[in-house]
């Protein structure tokens, strides 16, 4: 018996790795509910300051083996030298890893910002450029569809993502956006500098409304009023999962229309509105019975 997916949009889910026992009940739970989803691929994160370094290896290397699925892996330059980044990158290389996910990286909580270790990459570029040389791994990155909390503007995020593509990427992963039109006029501003590599929109299906105006406050993320009020009206009328659903599915189905294809989807390891947003978009597993030889 194996499981198809038959129908778009392309589909793929981010994960992070367990530090405790339950998470990791959680983490396995949220693959086995995705998996037959067919995902182009799926990531693991790395913790602020490169915390969960190991953590990350071992969750990328189960995933792959356990479950067949293509393992992108996260990747930063924070607290390591260039030596101990690319033991990393030839150890995934050496467990039939193919993607990495290359990122600066969030600096140690409590910090003043990034700081390069003076042997370590200085930047997301020097990373790329890194392992691009390998000639073992296609490399993804993230973008930003809203200015960065460090950028000087807009205008200097899509300078610093050509760099990024120009170094090596094959292909970038934007922030969580809660508005079509951010991510349409960041397309198309990519485009207009002259960035031919496929940007894939990054989706948070929203679980917990007050949980997520606090990530996007971290991230940049801009916030309409309009989405705060709605939110407020159905978390009092008892519907808060109904309308996310039914948000989350919108937002994508709107990004089709304007010709999106893939969907990159931060599932935060909760499954479930994850599963039924790709329910509602048409990726929806059918069971093939195939002939014994």
């Amino acid at each position: 018996m194996t499981l198809t997916t038959t129908k778009a949009p392309r589909v793929s889910f981010e994960f992070f790795p367990p530090q405790t026992l339950d998470a990791s009940f959680r983490l396995w739970e949220t693959v086995q509910v995705l998996a037959p989803m067919q995902p182009t691929f799926v990531s693991v994160t790395y913790g602020a300051g490169g915390t969960t370094r190991k953590l990350t290896h071992e969750a990328v290397t189960t995933i792959g083996k356990n479950y067949g699925l293509n393992v992108a892996a996260h990747l930063t330059c924070v607290d390591a030298t260039r030596a101990e980044t690319m033991e990393i990158v030839n150890a995934y290389a050496e467990a039939g890893v193919t993607e990495i996910v290359a990122l600066r990286g969030d600096p140690p909580k409590g910090s003043n910002g990034f700081v390069a270790h003076p042997e370590g990459f200085a930047s997301a570029v020097e990373l790329i450029e890194a392992i691009a040389e390998t000639g073992k791994f296609k490399i993804r990155v993230g973008a930003y569809p809203e200015k960065h909390p460090e950028s000087a503007d807009a205008a200097a995020d899509i300078a610093w993502l050509k760099r990024k593509i120009d170094a090596g990427a094959t292909s970038a992963i934007t922030q969580f956006f809660f508005e079509t039109e951010t991510f349409l006029r960041f397309r198309d501003a990519c485009a207009k500098a002259g960035i031919a590599a496929p940007i894939i929109p990054g989706i948070l299906p929203i679980e917990n409304w007050d949980g997520t105006k606090r990530f996007a406050a971290r991230c940049g993320t801009a916030v309409p009023a309009w989405l705060d009020d709605a939110f407020t009206a159905a978390k009092r009328d008892g519907r808060e999962a109904l309308y996310a659903t039914a948000l989350c599915t919108e937002l994508c189905d709107t990004l089709r229309a304007e010709g999106v294809e893939d969907f990159h989807f931060y599932t935060l390891n909760r499954p479930a509105l994850t599963r039924d947003v790709c329910h509602a978009l048409g990726v929806v597993p059918d069971t093939v019975l195939e002939a014994v030889a």
